[in-house]
């Protein structure tokens, strides 16, 4: 369900999306492509082409996301996508859960980057954020190539809508593609407690999977427009979703509430710590310059790290005398929505639908992009006559 607008996509776009997602199989959609006729904010004029993997003629797809390289929304998408034998699958993500830490990147520090064994793709563990695993996986530091075909950012565990995509991770590594110019898609899963489990990331994938299909061909035709990222929202029940749905970004968010907590927040070694701070700052100093020095010979029997250098931080000095600490945790409390419109992102999300919402760099295409969005999946999903 979505509003019909001018069509300002390019005909292929169009036409791969016909043939992904429509239920026909063996049909070509009707229509040929023709030149000339794609958005100008759609053009790759002095950008260099997707590359291939070296010795293969699939275009590559690189996966990342804010949940860490274990979460299972990444392996099960990873999994199809081998699957699906249409590309060589790349990943380079978060060793750990970085899915609140908005587009930071780390400077001053070395990263450590460790291989890990995903079934048929090759990929990378970062000791970093995804907007840093972005920006290494682009650079040709760390994979053949510079520049895959799709950069997918999921699928995530909890929702990207309004004013989350500025607090999240995974949209952030999205948007590091964007910026490099390099089409991107955010898959997130509407994740509620003691109502979600694993098997909905699959049911997720499988709801994703068409798009990304039709998505990946057309980034091949140069038909992709590159001015925005689509943040993909999965609803809570991906197999009983009501359908693709274009959405504006509302102006939701959860609400941060700030706890003042005791210094003994740590059981047991929190009131040893309380009582000796000092020595306790000195442990942690000599905590972080051991974990760099020993991060450069860390390797097992399914890892091994290929890229560290040593470096000790800087060591704080000791707080001064009669100087107060206090130590407070940030956590996020469900806020209602304010807004009602059908056609806001978290809205449609509640509803059902599975939202596509463009997110742009330049505000100035917000509305160009949703109705371009918006023309994109009416074609693709309206029946066959």
């Amino acid at each position: 369900m979505t509003s019909v607008k001018n069509n300002f996509l390019p005909p292929a776009l169009v036409s791969n999306l016909q043939e992904a997602l429509m239920t026909r199989k063996g049909n070509d959609p009707d229509g040929e492509p023709k030149s000339g006729d794609s958005d100008p904010t759609s053009s790759d004029a002095g950008l260099p082409s997707a590359e291939t993997n070296v010795g293969s003629s699939k275009p590559v797809v690189l996966v990342t996301n804010g949940d860490g390289i274990e979460a299972p929304g990444l392996t099960l998408l990873v999994d199809a996508l081998v699957r699906d034998g249409q590309c060589d699958v790349h990943v380079c993500a978060p060793e750990s859960d970085k899915s609140v830490c908005g587009h930071s990147v780390t400077i001053r520090e070395t990263l450590a980057v460790t291989s890990a064994e995903i079934h048929g793709a090759t990929a990378f563990e970062v000791a970093g954020t995804p907007a840093d695993c972005v920006s290494l996986a682009l650079s040709g530091a760390l994979f053949s190539w510079t520049r895959p075909a799709l950069v997918i950012s999921g699928v995530n565990k909890g929702t990207s809508c309004g004013h989350q995509i500025f607090y999240s991770g995974a949209v952030a590594g999205a948007r590091e593609a964007l910026i490099a110019g390099v089409p991107s898609l955010t898959i997130s899963l509407n994740w509620k407690k003691d109502e979600s489990s694993d098997n909905d990331f699959k049911d997720a994938v499988d709801v994703c999977l068409p798009l990304i299909r039709s998505a990946l061909r057309d980034v091949e035709k140069g038909a992709f427009p590159k001015s925005c990222s689509l943040n993909v929202d999965v609803p809570t029940s991906p197999s009983t979703n009501k359908g693709f749905k274009v959405t504006r970004r509302s102006l939701w968010r959860s609400t941060p509430s700030w706890l003042a907590v005791s210094g003994n927040r740590y059981a047991g070694g929190g009131n040893f710590m309380s009582q000796q701070q000092s020595l306790g700052i000195q442990l942690a100093q000599l905590s972080r310059d051991a974990s760099a020095a020993g991060a450069a010979r860390r390797v097992t029997a399914q890892r091994k790290t290929v890229e560290i250098e040593s470096v000790a931080e800087a060591r704080k000095a000791e707080p001064k005398k009669g100087a107060v600490k206090k130590y407070f945790r940030l956590e996020f409390l469900h806020k209602e929505q304010e807004d009602t419109h059908e056609d806001l992102d978290c809205k449609a999300l509640e509803s059902g639908f599975v939202t596509v919402t463009p997110l742009c760099l330049s505000s100035h295409t917000e509305t160009e992009m949703h109705t371009c969005a918006s023309d994109w999946l009416t074609a693709a999903l309206a029946p066959e006559e």
